[in-house]
């Protein structure tokens, strides 16, 4: 199934009008235990990174992060890059709406050949690598954009039915993806040989969690994929299961899990 051609068509909808859009990011807030974990962990990161961090969204897609860490951290400088020049005007005009456009540059970049000023704390790649074939040439030049001890999270699908491979088939629920997931320690590898170190590896979306993604996520798309037209009946849908799937959302953060079909990575580069 191709994910992003609905994905495109739903932003194009509540990009239309920022309160549209602001109603759009609290929506991925709450239905991807992604953004809960991310958002977790980025907490814990800016903590110890005085008023003013700077942080380079490598791939921002919609912005919601960008537009999260401007409003709870007011002294943050934001560079957010992404190959999607329409992605990132519709952000713009978004940022514009807000006020905080001037704390923020929009720069449509390519993460496999482009790299930036070396002045970054943190460096977010969220559900950005497993479409980029190049993994290693991207690690290199994040590597290259970021000041001693700064940070990188990565938060990607793991092998481990990370893109919801079938069981019976070698097929990807996430047809845009060009590998299925990552292994840890593959993971892992690659960024300590771009030059970090890694400071904390953990899966997200153990059981509980990939319940909560078929019911918030899988099943809705698949029925948007047959037809655009269910996106009328899916009110009806989450009224159901909205409360059991944000609860299987709850009990994946928890607990530790031994594995999962998510991965997410935080290296440092060394002082």
């Amino acid at each position: 199934m191709n994910y992003d051609p609905i994905k495109d068509r739903l932003g194009g909808i509540f990009n239309r009008r920022p309160f549209l859009q602001r109603f759009f990011y609290t929506l991925l807030g709450i239905f991807f235990l992604r953004t809960w974990y991310v958002k977790r962990e980025v907490r814990h990161l800016l903590f110890h990174m005085g008023t003013s961090p700077r942080i380079l969204d490598a791939g921002t897609g919609f912005g919601q992060y960008t537009w999260w860490i401007l409003k709870r951290w007011t002294g943050a400088r934001i560079l957010a890059v992404d190959v999607k020049t329409d992605y990132l005007t519709a952000l713009g005009r978004f940022l514009k709406h807000y006020g905080v456009s001037d704390r923020v540059e929009l720069q449509t970049a390519d993460l496999t050949r482009d790299t930036f000023e070396p002045i970054y704390d943190l460096v977010l790649s969220v559900d950005v690598m497993e479409h980029i074939e190049d993994d290693r040439g991207v690690f290199r030049n994040l590597f290259a954009s970021m000041r001693a001890g700064g940070y990188v999270l990565v938060n990607t699908p793991s092998d481990l039915g990370g893109s919801d491979v079938a069981a019976d088939s070698d097929e990807s629920f996430i047809g845009e993806h060009v590998r299925d997931g990552y292994n840890m320690d593959d993971l892992r590898e690659k960024l300590e040989t771009a030059g970090f170190r890694v400071t904390k590896s953990i899966y997200t979306y153990g059981w509980p969690g990939s319940i909560a993604w078929r019911i918030l996520i899988k099943w809705p798309m698949q029925l948007l994929n047959q037809s655009f037209g269910w996106i009328l009946v899916l009110p009806l849908y989450y009224m159901v299961a909205l409360v059991p799937g944000l609860l299987m959302n709850g009990l994946d953060m928890v607990g530790s899990n031994e594995r999962g079909t998510g991965l997410i990575v935080i290296a440092q580069k060394p002082e």
